[in-house]
C-alpha cells in the first residue's frame, strides 16, 4: 500500500524561546525535521512525503532534495490549515498526517500502521495513559476518569485522503477546530478509527527539556 506523508512543520516556534522554528534546531549534524523525515524516506511504501514550512527556511536548513518524492507545502494561519494545504498537494489515495517535532517514530509503528490502513478508513498510533487522569470544574476535581479506556494520541494519524479532507474543509466552513486531525473525523462521520499501539518513545518536542532527548 502506497501513501502520501504530510509532515507538518510550519511552526514559529515561540513556546521554545529559540527565536525560530524548532524543527530546525540542529544536534549531531541533523536538524529535528531530518530525523523525522527519515523513518519515510526509508519506507518504499512512503510514495510521497508533502512538508509544510516555509520553503525559505526549508532551503537554508535541509540539504536533502529527492525530487518527485519530498515537496513542500505553504502553512496556513492554524494547524488545521496546515494540514489541509498539505493534503490538497497529496497524490496518494492514503495519508499519514505526522508532526514535524516528533522525530522518534521507529520503523516498527510505522509498520503497524500501515498494517492497519489495509483494512481500515483511518487509524492512530496511541499509547495508554500512566497517570490517573481528572475531569475538573471550577478548579476542583469532579470525577475520576478510568484509566484502562484512556489512551494518548501521538501522529502518525492515518486516513483516506479523500475522507480527512472532507471532514477538515467541513471543519473550515462551520469554524471548528478539533484538537488533532482525528477529532474531524469523529465529529463528522460514523468511521471508527483504529487504535494502533504506539511508543512512548514516540514524543513530541514541545519544550525546551524535551530537546535533552534529541541530542
Amino acid at each position: 500500500m502506497k501513501y502520501t506523508a504530510v509532515i507538518v512543520a510550519a511552526g514559529s516556534g515561540s513556546r521554545m524561546g529559540l527565536g525560530f522554528n524548532k524543527v530546525y534546531y540542529e544536534a549531531e549534524g541533523h536538524t529535528i525535521l531530518e530525523r523525522t523525515m527519515r523513518v519515510f524516506l526509508d519506507d518504499p511504501d512512503c510514495a510521497q512525503i508533502v512538508v509544510v514550512t516555509d520553503a525559505a527556511d526549508y532551503f537554508a536548513h535541509i540539504s536533502w532534495r529527492h525530487p518527485g518524492r519530498v515537496m513542500l507545502a505553504a502553512g496556513g494561519k492554524t494547524r488545521q490549515q496546515s494540514v489541509l494545504n498539505g493534503l490538497h498537494a497529496s497524490l496518494c489515495d492514503t495519508v499519514f498526517i505526522h508532526d514535524g517535532a516528533r522525530p522518534f517514530l521507529a520503523a516498527e509503528q510505522l509498520a503497524d500502521l500501515r498494517t492497519a490502513m489495509e483494512t481500515e478508513e483511518a487509524a492512530c498510533l496511541m499509547v495508554p495513559c500512566k497517570d490517573t487522569v481528572q475531569r475538573v470544574e471550577d478548579g476542583y476535581i469532579a470525577e475520576a476518569l478510568p484509566r484502562e479506556s484512556l489512551m494518548a494520541a501521538q501522529t502518525p494519524q492515518a486516513f483516506r485522503t479523500d475522507l480527512i479532507i472532507n471532514c477538515l474543509e467541513q471543519a473550515e466552513r462551520d469554524g471548528y477546530t478539533g484538537t488533532d486531525d482525528c477529532s474531524a473525523v469523529l465529529r463528522y462521520t460514523d468511521v471508527r478509527i483504529k487504535a494502533v499501539t504506539g511508543s512512548y518513545a514516540n514524543i513530541k518536542i514541545t519544550t525546551p527539556e524535551d530537546l535533552k532527548e534529541f541530542r
